[in-house]
């Protein structure tokens, strides 16, 4: 039984902001070194319906990473010399499983036990792996407040992230992930 409050879980959450961190990290930004910038977010659909998980973490990863790459981030956009437009090709999780042997079975016992509905088979696991992995896509593009002329853009930048588990004979369990320090990483046992 899967249950999580809220939606994601906190692997899922991890996976998508660890995956964020990875393409900003990757973003070229020195062209805005020394400007007075102001990170327009107009074109981060933030709609709950289009599943733009955590634009607000990717929006202020991006602002970090413009601040150190020596930015001066100003408030307003008439304070600005630079506009700096963010945009997100994509952030999610794909999941997929493995498994050899025999998954969990539901059995309906309600004709034999009428107070019973259904009694569930544990899975039997010789060998499961269980992987998830993060993704991001985004992009930046600055160009001058007074002309409109591009100032530089960074392309597309693709982060990454990864929670492999594995199962092998039903009691051996291994964790392959680069979302939380490893110390963590029983907590998901």
């Amino acid at each position: 039984m899967h249950v999580t409050e809220p939606t994601q879980t906190a692997t899922e959450q991890l996976l998508i902001t660890r995956a964020v961190d990875d393409a900003v990290t990757k973003m070229d930004v020195s062209f805005v070194s020394g400007a007075r910038i102001f990170v327009d977010t107009d074109y981060v659909d933030q709609a709950r319906d289009r599943n733009v998980l955590f634009a607000r973490y990717m929006m202020s990863a991006v602002r970090d990473r413009m601040l150190h790459a020596g930015a001066l981030i100003s408030d307003d956009r008439a304070g600005a010399d630079v506009i700096v437009e963010l945009r997100s090709g994509g952030q999610s999780v794909d999941h997929n499983t493995l498994l050899i042997g025999i998954p969990s079975i539901p059995i309906p016992l309600s004709l034999l036990f009428p107070t019973v509905n259904t009694v569930t088979l544990p899975e039997l696991a010789l060998f499961k792996r269980d992987r998830q992995i993060g993704v991001a896509k985004l992009a930046v593009t600055a160009y001058r407040q007074s002309t409109g002329a591009l100032t530089g853009s960074s392309g597309p930048s693709f982060g990454s992230s990864n929670h492999t588990e594995r199962i092998i004979l039903l009691v051996i369990d291994d964790i392959n992930s680069d979302i939380e320090p490893k110390e963590l990483q029983s907590r998901t046992h």
